[in-house]
């Protein structure tokens, strides 16, 4: 014990040389256009409305909806929607967890995150059908065989619900949306590893490829494609024809990115993360936002937007991330309140399925936020530690509001995006030295 906690000192010792400098709120402006949640199945119904779609519907047919494990705006509002949409035209609806390996790969699990978002047999009106089960489709021009939800594959008719946005590990004119719902999501654990099996630096090239199996051999009635704002708010509705899907969501996607919250600070020597989950990214934290790209060789263009911060720092797992700690192994330093939440058999198969074992390698950790921020400075390389740039936000989806140390007010002061929300102010760590 006393040679422990002789170790326990040192570390102390060590983060504690490092002074932490004040910090001061900030507002950052992004468009706030959206959609009221009340008017969504009004929208909805308009979207899915056009003969296109609504004719395809025929009394009798089963129809499956899927619904994903991202923390999409909205979520049971929307799905409900389109549920009650199918029932007007006679069909009878089904939702059904299209996930991939998310969830710890079981069905039980997908059935879990599915309740956190409130979508269940009760509040959808309708049967929610998971299983871990698949069907082989065929095979693409290149690449793996394709795999199809059984439930899905059994239905008369599939309506592919999901949001159109940027991925965090790869680009391409189809990224995260309808297409890879289709293929990732629809595949389950087994047609997710499939189409992973060739790395990330393919899958630009090997998504559309999978997705033309899918659609040649399914009855995809359409597809309801989802845009948020920088507020984590419905921006738009979009209700596709298959054909549509294809030619639409690259036009979508770039609309997507156009409205994506971002931090207007270009560069800073540490990133404090509050909390990261697969409910706020796939990657935990968005790397389009924080520049912490697990594959960089597949994700980065060249595009302006992500910070670039020497050392990034996250402090918490959110709770609706139910263990899920994917994302954590491209931070530098994190705390032992995050890897006591962290559940392997949770996290692993995320990485086991798409090979990016990076991301949930476990980072150096302190025993309290203020030593795991220390430590990040502290570790930083050619910065003035007397005036460290630092950033602090909650997590990738909410940065309305975000904090800045000291020397980077007049970066904010002369930015047309930003500007000073209070005082400069000291950490407000309790007692044990956290942020809550």
């Amino acid at each position: 014990m006393a040679l422990e906690s002789s170790k326990n000192n040192v570390m102390e010792q060590l983060c504690e040389t490092v002074s932490l400098p004040r910090m001061v709120r900030v507002r950052q402006s992004f468009d706030r256009a959206h959609i009221e949640p009340e008017d969504l199945p009004a929208v909805v119904w308009a979207q899915l409305n056009q003969s296109g779609i609504k004719n395809k519907i025929k009394p009798g047919m089963s129809i499956a909806i899927t619904c994903g494990s991202r923390g999409i705006a909205n979520i049971a509002i929307i799905v409900k929607a389109i549920v009650d949409f199918v029932k007007a035209q006679g069909a009878n609806p089904f939702v059904f967890p299209a996930m991939g390996s998310h969830g710890g790969a079981t069905a039980e699990g997908q059935l879990d995150v599915l309740k956190s978002y409130q979508v269940t047999e009760e509040t959808m009106g309708c049967p929610i059908r998971a299983t871990m089960e698949t069907v082989y489709l065929g095979d693409p021009v290149e690449g793996n065989p394709v795999f199809q939800d059984k439930y899905a594959h059994e239905a008369d008719g599939v309506i592919l619900c999901g949001r159109i946005k940027a991925h965090t590990t790869f680009r391409g004119p189809y990224e995260s949306g309808l297409l890879k719902m289709s293929v990732i999501g629809m595949g389950k654990q087994h047609g997710a590893e499939s189409v992973h099996e060739s790395g990330f630096i393919n899958m630009a090239r090997l998504l559309p490829q999978f997705a033309r199996v899918v659609f040649d051999h399914t009855n995809i009635i359409a597809g309801v494609g989802i845009l948020e704002n920088a507020f984590d708010q419905t921006y738009k509705i979009a209700g596709l024809t298959p054909e549509e899907i294809w030619e639409q969501e690259p036009v979508l996607l770039k609309e997507a990115k156009s409205k994506m919250g971002r931090i207007w600070i270009e560069n800073a020597d540490v990133l404090v993360v509050d909390k990261i989950g697969k409910d706020i990214s796939g990657d935990g934290m968005d790397p389009n936002v924080t520049g912490t790209f697990g594959s960089p060789e597949s994700a980065c263009d060249g595009s302006p937007g992500p910070l670039k911060a020497q050392r990034t720092v996250v402090l918490d797992l959110t709770d609706a991330s139910h263990g899920n700690a994917n994302g954590i192994g491209v931070a530098d330093v994190t705390t032992k309140r995050l890897v006591d939440k962290t559940d392997v058999d949770v996290t692993y198969p995320n990485a086991v399925t798409s090979t990016l074992v990076v991301m949930v390698k476990m980072p150096m950790f302190a025993h309290t936020d203020q030593h795991a921020i220390q430590l990040a400075v502290r570790i930083c390389n050619e910065i003035d530690k007397a005036n460290p740039r630092i950033v602090r936000i909650e997590n990738t989806m909410e940065l309305g509001h975000i904090w800045v140390s000291e020397a980077l007010v007049p970066e904010v002061k002369a930015h047309p995006n930003m500007e000073l929300d209070g005082e400069l102010e000291p950490w407000n760590f309790n007692e044990n030295g956290n942020l809550w």
